[in-house]
């Protein structure tokens, strides 16, 4: 059985972008965002073309998933009409991230943001290039949730991306490189991930290579169970094994107390074992540990609909409009309100 057939919800990408809104954002904004994205390719053993994307950081450095470079002897890197060797790369195999050197490119460094000032519900761009297409394509969507890994925080948001598109850049709406992107679950509610960019900078301390295909194993192929919590309830979440989902959180909240998210995950369990008691209870920490955390508060919200607990109804409605009134709609449907929870 092959690693990625044992692992099918989880997969890298090269995805080609599904949504081409960028929600009006000016294209001076992205230019240079856009510019900075390149193609990785290479001619693999059976002489088939092997691709995926990149991002360029420095001069004569791009940034993509060390994925990529699995499966070509010889990559090289394309930007337009344009192509240039790939002499050598610094290679850290476990977070999938490899900086390729390359000779004579005139592009510049894409500005830089940083993962750990990103805020749920943020807006985010993808873009990258799918499929050996040769204009990179986007994608917009939202911050969904960040993990705490390493000195950086893996990314999930709604920006979608597909085949050709690992180690592509997902960027803040000023343009500056936050993730890269690199994996996805199956299924139509997917889930996107993006690795954080302050990884970028470790992998400058790593002895250089020249010999390819890259070989190791990334976190996110790792052996269920060896695998870091935040990605342990993805599977169980797209299956809708609410037994197993609760089974991972409670482990992740006895192993970090202290994440927001880990409560969440417990109380989203619970709720869908119809336990509502245990739910709130979870929900609750959750919030108390992030209060800007608006999908526990839809879920608060939805427990108060079923005790027709109209005060916490508006209460929430309050706090919600704090943090990010553009969600008052879709809270007004969920609760069951048409314009306002009076």
């Amino acid at each position: 059985m092959t690693l990625m057939f044992k692992f099918f919800l989880l997969f890298p990408l090269s995805l080609l972008f599904l949504n081409t809104n960028v929600y009006a954002l000016s294209t001076e904004v992205l230019m240079d965002s856009f510019l900075s994205v390149v193609m990785i390719r290479g001619y693999n053993e059976s002489g088939g073309m092997a691709y995926g994307s990149g991002v360029v950081v420095g001069e004569n450095q791009v940034v993509t998933n060390c994925h990529v470079l699995r499966k070509t002897k010889q990559p090289w890197v394309s930007h337009g009409e344009e192509s240039y060797s790939a002499t050598s790369v610094k290679a850290d195999h476990w977070h999938d991230l490899c900086l390729l050197t390359t000779f004579g490119m005139p592009h510049k460094a894409v500005p830089m943001g940083k993962s750990t000032d990103l805020k749920k519900g943020q807006q985010v761009i993808a873009i990258g290039h799918s499929n050996g297409v040769p204009v990179p394509l986007t994608s917009s969507g939202v911050v969904k949730s960040t993990y705490d890994l390493d000195q950086g925080k893996v990314i999930l948001s709604t920006a979608q991306f597909r085949m050709g598109a690992s180690g592509s850049g997902l960027f803040d709406s000023v343009g500056r490189l936050v993730g890269i992107n690199t994996f996805k679950t199956s299924g139509r509610n997917s889930f996107y991930y993006a690795l954080p960019v302050e990884w970028i900078n470790s992998i400058k301390n790593k002895p250089t290579e020249t010999k390819f295909p890259i070989t190791g194993i990334a976190l996110w192929e790792e052996e269920e169970d060896k695998k870091p919590l935040f990605l342990q309830v993805a599977v169980p979440t797209v299956k809708k094994d609410w037994k197993k989902l609760l089974d991972i959180a409670n482990k992740w909240t006895k192993i970090e107390p202290n994440n927001s998210e880990a409560w969440f995950e417990l109380g989203l369990a619970n709720e869908n074992i119809i336990d509502l008691n245990e739910a709130e209870k979870a929900y609750r920490q959750s919030i108390k540990l992030d209060n800007q955390n608006t999908d526990v508060l839809f879920r608060l919200g939805f427990i108060a609909k079923s005790k027709n607990d109209k005060k916490e109804i508006k209460l929430i409605q309050e706090e919600i409009s704090k943090i990010n009134p553009e969600l008052l709609e879709d809270y007004f449907k969920l609760v069951g309100c048409l314009k306002t929870c009076e």
